[in-house]
Parts: C-alpha cells; sequence; structure tokens
C-alpha cells in the first residue's frame, strides 16, 4: 500500500467544516502531526485540489479528539488551522465554530455514550484551557441533525447545538488586557488588545478610512488596508507578549462600527490575512467582551446593558450572531462568568482520508 488509511468524519461545524479525527489514530509528534494535516487538507494550492480542503481559511480546519483526563471534561478538543497555501499548521488558536461539532462528532464516535433526548458534552479545548459545554440533540440516543435552527452564513435549518464557554478570559496570554492597557496607540491607530476565547487585536473601522459595513470580498480586495493591518498586528502581538506573530494566525484583528441593522454592533473579523465571510464564534466572544468593556476602543458604540446577562448582537457580513454574555463589572473591571451561544452542526461524511506513507507510515 502506497498510502496511509486514517478515519475520519467530515463535519460542518457552524460557518466552518473540515475533518474531525481521533488523535490516537494521529502521530503524536506535532511536526509529523503538521506534515500529515497539510497533505490532508491539500495546503499549498489556492483550491486545495490535492486534498480535502476548500481553498479557504474556513475549510482549512481539523478538529482532533480523544477522551479527556480531566475530571470535568468528557472530551479533550485540540484544534489546528491549516493555512491554504502556505504549508503551515497553527496549534496556538481555537475555533468556535468547528467546536459546534465536537460533541456530535464524540458521540458518533464512540468517545461519549449518548442519551435519550439530549445528551451534555463537557469539552475541553486544550488549546486554550477553555471549558465549554454543548448540549446535543439526541432522539432515541442518535444524534439529530434535523431542525428548525438557523445560523446566518449557513443555508437552510438544523438541529441546534447549545454551547456556553467558561474560562475563556487570558487563555493565550494570561489576562484580559495583555498589554495592561484598555486602549494602545500603534502606528497612529487606537486599538484594544484583548484575550477572551481569543486574542484579538481591535480597532474601529474608521481608523481605517473604512465604514464598517464593507463586504467581506470588498475588504479582502484592499490591499492597503491588509499592509496597515497586518503591521498593526505584528506590533500588536510584541505588546502583548506573543512575541514574532508573523507566522501565526493570532492574535486576530477586528473592527467595530456603529450597528447599522438594528444589532449592537457592526463587526468584522480577520483570520488574519482575509475577511471571516461571517463571524468566528471565539472572536464574537472577544468582540462581545470589547464592547462591554469601559474605555476600550469600543466605548461610545452602544449603551452598555444595566443587567447580566446582556444579550450582544454583532453584525457581520452574512447577517448577525447573537452572544449571551454572564458578567459582573468588578473594581478590576469586566469578569466574566460565561458566553453561550446557539450553533448547529452536520455529518457530511465519513470514512478514510488518504496521506501519501512518504508523509507517515502510520502507527
Amino acid at each position: 500500500m502506497t498510502q496511509t488509511a486514517i478515519p475520519f468524519l467530515f463535519m460542518r461545524g457552524g460557518s466552518s467544516r473540515g475533518p474531525y479525527m481521533n488523535r490516537a489514530d494521529l502521530p503524536d509528534d506535532l511536526e509529523t502531526l503538521a506534515n500529515v494535516l497539510i497533505a490532508i487538507v491539500g495546503s499549498g494550492h489556492p483550491l486545495n485540489i490535492d486534498g480535502i480542503g476548500g481553498g479557504a481559511a474556513v475549510t482549512t480546519k481539523v478538529a482532533m479528539l480523544s477522551r479527556s483526563d480531566d475530571a470535568w471534561a468528557d472530551v479533550d478538543y485540540f484544534f489546528a488551522q491549516v493555512c491554504v497555501e502556505d504549508r503551515l499548521v497553527d496549534f496556538k488558536p481555537t475555533c468556535g465554530n468547528i467546536l459546534s461539532g465536537v460533541g456530535p462528532a464524540a458521540i458518533e464516535m464512540g468517545l461519549v455514550e449518548p442519551q435519550d433526548g439530549v445528551t451534555t458534552v463537557n469539552i475541553l479545548a486544550v488549546n486554550t484551557g477553555a471549558k465549554i459545554t454543548a448540549v446535543v440533540q439526541t432522539p432515541d440516543k442518535v444524534v439529530s441533525y434535523e431542525g428548525t435552527t438557523q445560523i446566518d452564513g449557513v443555508p437552510g435549518t438544523s438541529a441546534p447545538v447549545a454551547l456556553k464557554f467558561m474560562d475563556t478570559i487570558g487563555g493565550a496570554t494570561g489576562s484580559l488586557l495583555p498589554t495592561g492597557n484598555a486602549k494602545d496607540v500603534i502606528d497612529g491607530i487606537e486599538v484594544t488588545c484583548m484575550d477572551v476565547a481569543m486574542p484579538m487585536v481591535i480597532a474601529r473601522a474608521d481608523s481605517f478610512g473604512l465604514t464598517g459595513y464593507e463586504t467581506a470580498a470588498e475588504l479582502d480586495d484592499n490591499v492597503a488596508f491588509f499592509a496597515r493591518l497586518e503591521a498593526v498586528r505584528l506590533k500588536a502581538g510584541e505588546l502583548m507578549g506573543m512575541g514574532d506573530v508573523s507566522k501565526s494566525v493570532t492574535p486576530k484583528f477586528g473592527l467595530l462600527a456603529s450597528s447599522s441593522q438594528g444589532g449592537t454592533a457592526a463587526a468584522r473579523y480577520f483570520m488574519p490575512w482575509k475577511c471571516h465571510p461571517t463571524m468566528a464564534v471565539t472572536g464574537a466572544q472577544c468582540l462581545s467582551s470589547c464592547l462591554l468593556t469601559p474605555g476600550t476602543v469600543a466605548e461610545g458604540l452602544t449603551s452598555q446593558p444595566e443587567k447580566s446577562p446582556a444579550r450582544i448582537t454583532l453584525e457581520h457580513p452574512s447577517g448577525t450572531i447573537d452572544v449571551i454574555v454572564d458578567f459582573d463589572r468588578t473594581a478590576n473591571g469586566l469578569d466574566i462568568k460565561s458566553a453561550g451561544l446557539v450553533r448547529t452542526a452536520r455529518k457530511l461524511a465519513a470514512g478514510d482520508v488518504f496521506v501519501p506513507r512518504s508523509v507517515w507510515a502510520g502507527k
């Protein structure tokens, strides 16, 4: 046999998709693992023509699952972002959209025993240490993908997957505001560097001469804007204690503007070298936290909610996403207890994916 077979589920999670695999079926060392994931996805070609990626960052994501040794968690979720063209794999971030499929995939893989009706799956996101509870629809102890829940950026409707995120502050940097400031000025751009679910650099759209209502395609075509964005992001990464981030997808970048569709605010999220066609689940939590935190670049864009939990509606290029944030205001700032979202997932295919034996001969 000239190729190595690896069992996988191919799933849509939220507005992303990719292979979900058992961590035990993959190489232990990260260097070999990265090469295997590059081969699976087909990284190195704009269409990922020699793999199962889809030629976009939201379709070159990988979830690796295993039973957890953590006393609280049922499943460990190890995420990898594979670059479309650069043959790079980043194991630093996590992904909340792909996370939407972790509960269903864990049940499908036999890692979690389904209950009749609904099954609660406690998930440890090992990349960041975040803890998430997923509630999966399992009538007759079988995962259901049929339902009436619709999320913007995905056609049709599906069964809901309720997600509740905990322990999301400072997963990558150790603090809510890693620079120690609610606002910093980098290259003349006022930014907030924040770490909630995902480390981010957040600015107002008008700081770049933008409205904040541009489509993803319009932003992707704005070469001058991306050059300025990347320069700011690299310097922010240093200030956040993340070192040289030139080859890392974190920190991500976000833009905020006043609402134009009746939501809380308009938002654009960058991955970071392209605009997300919808909104990342982790990014939505960080942007929502920025809107709730006094003194950030978001101050003045919306009125501050008086009561917790607060519903934050972010307007993104394909619609809106709601985040329910449970928080306390303290003398030290914002204490985020949890953030909740409802997403959907669907199993698309199952079987074996193949990589050349020259990449990995298997276990």
